[in-house]
């Protein structure tokens, strides 16, 4: 066996290399001057640009068939390129960082030139790109990088680019004509007879980037009517602030006939977890947005190629601290042009900010859609966007008069507390009298209870039998001013939670950002419940303090069970406390200011203005206003019941009802 190894291997060699002559390749060709060579996986016959062919647009129609010229060799790139170019000019709107790679023709990185990550910077900070907001990162996921506009062939695709288009290499090229607005081509050419071709353009004065794919049909003869194509707009914007009481980023898909915009949070989802927006009809507009930003496609609505919106949860592998991303995956039926035509697909994209001088300008009518998917969808089941909306107008009525967003947040505040006085006066005042009578019958309860001790029906039957007797029943109206603040309350909280006018907008000393904690000193601590705390926020410790004083200035309850109730609602502003620490200023703010004029009211209104506790007649002391004659009527409606029933026990015992005398 062993001697007849080197003869095996001599014969091996022998084989490959009488193989190598006569079996070998045609030498490579080299390329005549002024053409390049064709790169590997690429055939001629593939054109690029425009050669021989007529340019095309507008909502997918083909060209009219031109005489074709002697194709040349399509040229893709052969190594990854990167190309960062500085678009418009500070102040105005437009003003971009943008970076492109050839690797599947992407718009790699976005950045807003006028917007800086962090207040405080020197005008010569505020220059620096490293300090400009980042408006699109590229992401290194596990199946490889993810750059925005990015097309990826389907099933009904694949054969027009075997290979796939986003990870291709595809030929690159800077325009900047002066005219249409600078901006980048991408052309790749698989070599089946069909070339692709992306530009990206930014208008000159806009948030818009125009955006145009299409499709050139050299030699593919049996070439189907229409194929889909998967585009992913935005991959990926980051979060702004990270910020628990905002999920960001999110995706929103707008439908064009439709009362609301749909969306779905990163946060919310793990990543790989893929899913459908479903917005009822014909999308108007999809993308992604985070808290104060948004990058998103609308098409125009003669095209109907967006056939759908899907989301898809991602993971950045490069990152020593994994974040939650999503991206939109938009399909795209497309039809496809015959040999020698061309079919070519635009799309206009907002970048920028979701101010709303900015916002409803460039996307109405569906700004306010998505305005409203930002304030949120209410408390159990109800809506306070149209609360939110019109506290809005008034805080920024107030903040043009005293120039200062924290000082328009009081004074807001304020406003509120004085509107709801009437109402809250008046249900004090019926609470109060309830507590008075209460102390007046809680004698008798007791007398009772002594003597009932061992029999609950009876004691139930006494206590129900005094109470009406006295009409001492809880106001129904004391608790109508708590539900008319709810929903001004969550209104409030949605408005601040997610308006673009508090963004790295100061109060005072060191409040510099209404929008975040007020972060009064930098710690790098590791405390139980709060988990890593890097700042010392003062503003929910100041909220913790002035709830527990507004809570011991409140009446002690007559009432037993009350009076313990109120004993464990002593160690909830603490636990509000913990859960609020990160709240932003702004809504810190608003909190601290309602309480203290809680407390005003207390130690100083009632005071001057003391509530009249004294009772009135019976049939005004049961309640508050019309509501004390539908709780009279409703508890002898309940007494009449109880007897009913207790009669009908007695005659199934064969008993008989006792006479009335």
């Amino acid at each position: 066996m062993e001697k007849r190894l080197p003869l095996a291997l001599f014969l091996s060699f022998l084989v490959l290399f009488a193989w190598s002559v006569f079996f070998a390749p045609p030498p490579e060709q080299e390329a005549e001057p002024g053409q390049e060579s064709v790169a590997a996986g690429e055939t001629a016959g593939g054109p690029a640009g425009t050669d021989g062919l007529a340019g095309g647009s507008g909502s997918g129609a083909e060209d009219a068939a031109p005489s074709v010229a002697e194709p040349r060799a399509e040229v893709v790139d052969s190594e990854v390129r990167e190309l960062t170019m500085v678009v418009g000019e500070p102040g105005t709107p437009g003003y971009f960082l943008a970076t492109f790679s050839n690797r599947g023709g992407v718009l790699a990185g976005l950045k807003l030139g006028d917007y800086v990550t962090r207040v405080g910077l020197t005008e010569e900070e505020r220059r620096e790109t490293d300090n400009w907001e980042p408006l699109l990162e590229a992401v290194e996921t596990p199946n490889g990088p993810l750059g925005s506009l990015l097309v990826r062939t389907s099933d009904s695709s694949r054969e027009l680019a075997p290979g796939n288009l986003d990870r291709a290499l595809w030929r690159m090229e800077e325009l900047d004509d002066g005219t249409a607005g600078p901006g980048v081509r991408f052309t790749f050419g698989p070599g089946t007879g069909v070339v692709f071709e992306k530009t990206i353009r930014f208008e000159p004065g806009t948030w818009h980037v125009l955006f145009s794919f299409s499709v050139r049909n050299e030699s593919f003869a049996n070439i189907a009517q229409s194929a889909q194509f998967e585009l992913i707009p935005a991959a990926c914007v980051p979060p702004e602030l990270q910020d628990r009481f905002y999920p960001e980023p999110r995706v929103v898909a707008v439908p064009r006939d439709g009362d609301k915009a749909v969306w779905k949070a990163a946060p919310g989802l793990d990543p790989f977890e893929t899913g459908s927006l479903e917005v009822g009809g014909d999308i108007a507009c999809v993308g992604v947005t985070n808290k104060y930003f948004g990058f998103l496609l609308r098409e125009d609505p003669a095209q109907h190629t967006v056939q759908g919106a899907r989301y898809e949860g991602i993971r950045s592998v490069s990152e020593e601290e994994e974040r939650k991303l999503i991206i939109a995956d938009v399909p795209l039926i497309l039809p496809m042009p015959g040999v020698g035509r061309r079919s070519e697909f635009q799309y206009t994209i907002f970048a920028g900010p979701k101010a709303p001088n900015v916002f409803a300008e460039d996307f109405e009518p569906y700004h306010a859609l998505i305005q409203d998917s930002d304030l949120g969808a209410g408390f159990c089941g109800l809506n306070f966007n149209s609360i939110g909306h019109g506290l809005l107008v008034v805080l920024r009525w107030i903040h043009a008069v005293v120039g200062n967003w924290g000082a328009a947040i009081i004074l807001l505040t304020l406003a509120v507390r004085l509107a709801l006085f009437p109402i809250n006066r008046r249900s004090q005042t019926a609470m109060a009298r309830y507590q008075k009578k209460m102390k007046r019958v809680q004698p008798k309860i007791d007398e009772i209870k002594k003597r009932y001790e061992n029999d609950p029906k009876k004691l139930r039957e006494a206590q129900a039998k005094i109470m009406q007797e006295e009409g001492a029943f809880p106001p129904l109206g004391g608790c109508l001013p708590m539900f008319l603040q709810m929903p001004i309350f969550f209104g409030l909280y949605a408005m601040l939670r997610s308006s673009f006018d508090l963004r790295q907008q100061p109060f005072a000393w060191w409040i510099t950002d209404l929008s975040r904690p007020d972060r009064l000193l930098e710690i790098n601590l590791h405390l139980p419940i709060l988990g890593n705390v890097q700042y010392f926020n003062l503003l929910p410790i100041l909220m913790v303090v002035m709830w527990v004083l507004q809570q011991r200035g409140m009446p002690q309850p007559a009432d037993e069970q009350a009076a313990r109730m109120q004993k464990m609602m002593t160690f909830m502003p603490i636990l509000f406390g913990l859960m609020l620490y990160n709240y932003a200023a702004g809504l810190s703010l608003y909190m601290l200011t309602t309480s203290t004029l809680g407390i005003f009211e207390q130690k100083v209104i009632k005071k001057v203005w003391p509530i009249d506790d004294t009772e009135v007649e019976r049939k005004q002391a049961s309640g508050c206003g019309p509501f004390a004659g539908l709780m009279q009527k409703m508890q002898e409606k309940q007494a009449e019941e109880a007897k009913r029933i207790e009669a009908l026990k007695r005659q199934r015992k064969g008993g008989k009802p006792k006479r009335k005398r």
